[in-house]
């Protein structure tokens, strides 16, 4: 005979010539001098090489443990005093009764959903984390879910948990925000046969999201086809002049040509940034800007001289009428004249202002 102490976190199992024969709980046994005790401890989960249908068979084994049987497609979370421990994966698993609290929760990862209650926190345990397909929605999108490719359903902004499997689940994100397009160095031939460049922008958002993301494939692509179209349109029927006289007040008659309600989209705003013309083109707009400006250069001299021969004329009628103004007049270019020269000798007889008025007037 021999003695063997089984402590509180102990379970003991007896065997015989290998074969099982009992369970000893807590406290003192005595064992035959052919039985062999294999010692247990209660905070681990049971682990042994034998047959655990053998052992079920003992109603004492039954008791004291749980017996947690997984399927293919299911896993189970083990929560230990009341923290996720473990995840039990497909197979038959076996945890001691009495010293652990725990508590197992059956999740079916067959299917996409989660439709267990379980709180985010535990999805984003690291334990978890690995079994979760987690994707995050900002308030400025909109998320399409595709399950095996397969549009499901319209995803708000948000945190969304799905169980990872075989199945396929992509989700595609729409901006929701006004977004800008532009087009730069479009090719317009106007009207009056002028060549010229020219940029221009678009602001939109998307109105119909799932016609925009479903139906349409590129909408962005084709939205910036249609606004080419438009601007050639409305651009090309105007000549270079009229281009340039309502660039700046274009906008609306621009926004009111493009359609795009088919594309999903909807333009709020559409207009030309900048005309540029191309080398040959440019150099002939300068010429004729600098004969424009020669011309105006040319009237602004003939109107500063025929104001002066008017002045003339008006002085020339004062001196007639008044001989002290002729006093006046020759005291002044003498005055000039002496800031100009050291000496002025003048000979005569008064006869100066006599000749100046001769001369002035005519007579």
């Amino acid at each position: 005979m021999k003695r063997i102490t089984i402590n509180a976190w102990q379970k003991g199992l007896v065997f015989k010539e290998g074969a099982y024969r009992r369970m000893l709980n807590e406290g003192n046994h005595w064992l035959g001098r052919k039985d062999t005790v294999t010692v247990y401890d209660m905070a681990q989960p049971f682990v042994t090489g034998l047959e655990l249908n053998i052992l079920l068979k003992d109603e004492a084994m039954r008791d004291a443990l749980h017996i947690i049987d997984i399927k293919e497609g299911q896993l189970v979370l083990m929560y230990e005093n009341g923290l996720i421990k473990q995840v039990l994966s497909a197979g038959r698993h076996a945890f001691w009764k009495g010293l652990m609290d725990y508590r197992f929760v059956w999740v079916d990862t067959t299917k996409v959903e989660i439709t267990e209650n379980i709180d985010r926190a535990t999805l984003g345990n690291k334990l978890v984390s690995q079994h979760v397909r987690s994707v995050t929605i900002s308030n400025h999108e909109k998320g399409l879910l595709f399950i095996d490719g397969k549009y499901v359903q319209m995803l708000d902004a948000g945190v969304y948990h799905w169980w990872t499997n075989k199945m396929s689940l992509q989700v595609f994100m729409a901006d929701i925000r006004q977004l800008q397009t532009e087009i730069t160095g479009q090719e317009i031939l106007t009207r009056d046969k002028v060549s010229l460049r020219i940029n221009a922008w678009a602001q939109y958002h998307i109105a119909d999201i799932e016609k925009a993301m479903l139906e349409i494939k590129e909408y962005d692509k084709q939205l910036h086809v249609r606004l080419q179209l438009a601007l050639r349109e409305q651009t090309s029927a105007l000549t270079l002049d009229e281009l340039m006289e309502r660039k700046d007040s274009m906008d609306n008659t621009l926004l009111a040509a493009i359609k795009t309600s088919d594309l999903g989209i909807m333009v709020t705003g559409f207009g030309i940034r900048d005309v540029i013309l191309t080398g040959d083109m440019r150099d002939i707009m300068n010429q004729v800007l600098m004969a424009e400006k020669k011309a105006q250069a040319n009237t602004i001299m003939r109107r500063e001289e025929t104001a002066s021969t008017r002045s003339l004329l008006n002085t020339a009628k004062l001196m007639e009428d008044n001989p002290m103004l002729f006093k006046l007049k020759e005291m002044e270019y003498v005055e000039k004249i002496a800031e100009k020269i050291g000496t002025l000798s003048v000979n005569g007889d008064g006869g100066i202002v006599d000749g100046l008025r001769k001369i002035l007037t005519g007579k």
